[in-house]
């Protein structure tokens, strides 16, 4: 559902298009809270790619989507060809700090609970990571909300942000070192697409461009999902790699 914006934009006669949601965050599984972890989650989107048999993928990733897509690669590292990067993150943490405030507050057994699953919606308050809050539409909180809480599967959130690294000894740590270490060994046509006015995550842009010194950068003024802002620039970059590879 992410990326439905950016599919319009790409030359489907030409290129497969698969958009995995991940497991537990749609209506297809239920995952225990304690299972999401990102070895397991990057565990299972490798799965994903081996039972589809593919040969060769350019990849985007944001978000979650960053590690995971890229540790999932890592598993199968031949089948990477080009990537295009939104924000997110792949490198592992040598100090002990907290991503937001938000992370900060919600990794508190209990204190979490409740601010996640009882005092707020955390769907309906996404607009305020957006660059244009009016991007995050009633609606569009209420599809993204849909699955969770209709699937029994309203922990997740909580439990994907209890996944985020906030320190070298946090249980996420040991997974993004692979990752981080993979990153260094790509030779791939890469693309960087990056909302600036991310207030999680807009302010990592150097340390991205340092994981991929030669790769174009287009800055754009949207938020947190810049899927839901600039899907033709997204777009627009992703066929750019394409056309790389295919040269």
């Amino acid at each position: 559902f992410l990326y439905r914006k950016i599919v319009e934009g790409l030359p489907l006669d030409k290129v497969r298009v698969i958009m995995p949601t991940s497991p537990g965050l749609g209506f297809s599984s239920k995952i225990p809270a304690s299972e999401h972890k990102l070895e397991n989650h990057i565990r299972w989107i490798n799965a994903v790619l081996n039972k589809l048999e593919l040969k060769e993928l350019i990849y985007a990733g944001q978000d979650w989507g960053g590690p995971i897509g890229m540790g999932a690669l890592s598993l199968s590292p031949n089948l990477l060809k080009g990537a295009v990067v939104m924000n997110t993150g792949f490198n592992a943490p040598t100090l002990s700090i907290d991503l937001s405030p938000a992370h900060a507050t919600v990794k508190t057994p209990i204190v979490g609970e409740l601010m996640i699953e009882v005092f707020f919606s955390m769907f309906d308050r996404l607009g305020n990571v957006q660059g244009d809050p009016e991007s995050w539409t009633p609606e569009v909180a209420e599809l993204y909300g849909k699955p969770l809480y209709d699937n029994g599967n309203a922990k997740a959130p909580l439990a994907m942000m209890r996944m985020v690294t906030d320190g070298p000894s946090h249980p996420s740590t040991p997974s993004m070192i692979k990752i981080e270490n993979y990153v260094k060994t790509l030779d791939i046509p890469v693309e960087i697409v990056w909302g600036m006015s991310d207030p999680i995550l807009g302010k990592a842009l150097p340390r991205m461009e340092e994981n991929f010194p030669k790769a174009p950068v287009t800055q754009t003024d949207a938020g947190h999902f810049l899927q839901e802002e600039v899907p033709d620039e997204i777009a627009e970059a992703l066929i750019r790699v394409l056309n790389q590879v295919k040269e």
